[in-house]
């Protein structure tokens, strides 16, 4: 048998080689990167703070990204550039509010330049927090000013506090007053034959109206018409004052926009400049050449003298880190969104993960206690479970201070009553006292297909909170009465709390939606004021001429940790990316609160299915 080798020519060999080499070259650099992204992400994570050199007569850059909030949630699931949906990012109001007052007293800091191109709102309360930061800034003798392609109704707010506001020439000042509109979803569930099952007391309490109607009730736009249009005047009134503006400014402008258009041959930035909403239309270059004469000339000679107000915040608190000998603390904890029974992450409000929050400011001993509530409610039986937190934390000789956010009804309200004092910005919405059931059953849904249940039970309530089966009229009547039996209690509550009584209290229940201003007036709120108000308040329940503030906070996880850094590091060239098409940044934006009734479906975990929430308390 005669053995053949056969060989590769010399051609073949060459370029294979290189083939080889430029595969083995791929590979070392895909790696290389790898591990550069590793390293970089432990070092956002783990690494030490170094202390950064602030310019002598820089400005503080402020350029919010996202929506504004009062605790910044966990990133969930993959980021963006590792195929998971583009979410927008959160910026915190306390950090922006901080920062600017560091800046307020530093001698190295000589103005603020607002760049807001990509902050998609959070609601009139957040942001006259930071408004009311720019104004102590601007009392410093220091300028601010706003730089933007375009300025939305949110972003405009905060412009309207500038000495000077720059518009690109192509640009435009969006302004349209604000809206409640949502989805009602009747028919499509009568389409998929889900019965859903509704259990109520009061006219107002409209949360469930989605589930039930194919429109809004005339009692639910009765209530949503006061507030809309007491939060609008308050909107209208700071900028129209800010920009020393007759006081029907806006509305006029809103109402003869397609005039002012056709005026200016269809130019919104031309119309925005006539109607003095801003001082000079340039674009980005020019107003930062505007800038560069004004502040002086960045390392790049590219852009003026700044630095970012979240490293100079951290670089702030670094060189503060060291509390004043003998001084007393105050303790701050955030509680933002739905109110759920048992342990939830931030974003949520876990009657459980709370509650140890709360239990540890006691363990501190500290000598006050500021609680920040921003929700629309949720479990009525959650609520109580950390109203009595509060009501321990009182009986501990710990005077406890309520500070309302942009929301604080329905279970958000419930909670505030355990405090000694309620304190609520003019704009934020409150109240929504009422209570309701709600309990969707699949049956008919099921049996269209073919799939039925039976069964047999020791009594008729026998597996009655079940999907699959229909509800039956003895467990309506128990849900209804414990419904019923919750709203008296939440009365009784009220009333104890605000010195009336339970029938005084029904009058303005029911569901019913009010401004902070007007919850004051109705004996619901005891003070006016912003989260540092609220914590100046607290400080003075508890006697201290001077303290320390102290954040107590749920400490992420290492993994919650590592989605941080990269949402934080490269989440906000994504949300960006997405911002700067304004049309599609709006059009994305919209779909949320169209499917915000849907999507808080999967909080329905109460332990009895009854919930104190509030469906209009999403703050415009």
């Amino acid at each position: 048998m005669t053995e053949t080798t056969h060989r590769k020519g010399f051609i073949r060999r060459f370029f294979g080689a290189i083939g080889g080499a430029i595969t083995w070259l791929r590979r070392v650099f895909t790696n290389l990167l790898f591990l550069l992204l590793l390293l970089f992400i432990f070092a956002a994570i783990f690494g030490k703070e170094e202390r950064l050199t602030v310019p002598q007569g820089a400005a503080l850059k402020l350029a919010p990204t996202g929506f504004l909030v009062d605790e910044r949630s966990p990133p969930r699931g993959l980021p963006a550039f590792l195929g998971g949906p583009p979410g927008p990012v959160e910026t915190r109001v306390k950090d922006l509010v901080d920062a600017i007052d560091f800046a307020a007293k530093d001698k190295r800091i000589s103005s603020i330049v607002l760049e807001l191109d990509y902050l998609m709102g959070g609601g009139i309360s957040k942001l006259e927090e930071v408004g009311a930061a720019l104004q102590r800034f601007k009392s410093a003798d220091k300028p601010v000013y706003a730089v933007g392609d375009n300025f939305t109704q949110a972003q405009y707010f905060l412009a309207s506090h500038a000495d000077e506001v720059y518009l690109n020439p192509m640009g435009s000042v969006l302004l349209t007053g604000f809206g409640a509109y949502r989805n009602y979803f009747k028919s499509a569930l009568d389409k998929l034959k889900v019965n859903f099952h509704v259990f109520r007391v009061g006219d107002y309490k409209d949360f469930i109206e989605p589930y039930t109607r194919d429109d809004m009730s005339p009692a639910s736009r009765e209530n949503n018409q006061r507030w809309l249009h007491e939060l609008w005047s308050e909107y209208t009134e700071q900028v129209t004052g800010l920009r020393n503006l007759p006081p029907q400014a806006i509305d006029i402008f809103i109402e003869e926009l397609p005039q002012n258009l056709r005026d200016h041959n269809g130019s919104w930035a031309d119309a925005a400049l006539a109607n003095q909403l801003v001082d000079h239309l340039a674009s980005r270059r020019v107003a930062v050449k505007a800038l560069q004469e004004k502040i002086g000339v960045g390392d790049d000679d590219q852009t003026y003298k700044a630095i970012d107000a979240l490293p100079y915040l951290r670089n702030q608190r670094l060189t503060h880190l060291a509390p004043t000998p003998g001084s007393r603390k105050v303790a701050l904890i955030s509680a933002s969104g739905t109110i759920v029974d048992g342990e939830a992450p931030a974003g949520q409000i876990g009657s459980v993960s709370l509650g140890k929050l709360i239990a540890q400011a006691r363990e501190k001993e500290v000598a006050a206690l500021v609680l920040r509530v921003d929700s629309g409610g949720g479990s009525a039986f959650a609520s109580e479970a950390i109203r009595q937190e509060l009501l321990a934390t009182r009986e501990a000789n710990i005077p406890v201070v309520v500070s309302m956010g942009s929301v604080a009804a329905s279970g958000g309200y419930w909670i505030a009553t355990g405090g000694d004092q309620i304190w609520a910005t003019p704009s934020t919405i409150t109240g929504s006292i009422g209570v309701f059931g709600a309990f969707p059953t699949f049956e008919e849904s099921l049996e269209s297909i073919g799939i039925y249940n039976d069964g047999i039970g020791t009594s008729e309530l026998a597996g009655t909170m079940r999907l699959d089966r229909a509800l039956p009229e003895p467990a309506a009547e128990v849900l209804q009465l414990g419904v019923e039996n919750t709203y008296d209690r939440f009365l009784r509550i009220v009333a104890e709390a605000r010195g009336s009584t339970p029938d005084e209290v029904h009058k303005i229940a029911q569901g019913q939606v009010w401004t902070g201003r007007t919850a004051q007036q109705l004996g619901l709120v005891d003070e006016l004021g912003n989260l540092n108000d609220a914590i100046a308040g607290a400080a003075k329940l508890a006697e201290l001429e001077e303290y320390e503030l102290v954040e107590i906070k749920r400490e992420l996880t290492p993994g919650e940790r590592f989605m941080r850094a990269l949402s934080d590091n490269i989440g906000a060239s994504v949300s960006a990316e997405i911002q700067s098409n304004l049309p599609l940044g709006a059009w994305l934006s919209s779909l949320q609160p169209a499917l915000e009734p849907l999507a808080e479906l999967q909080s329905y975990r109460d332990p009895r299915a009854i919930y104190a929430r509030c469906l209009p308390c999403q703050a415009p």
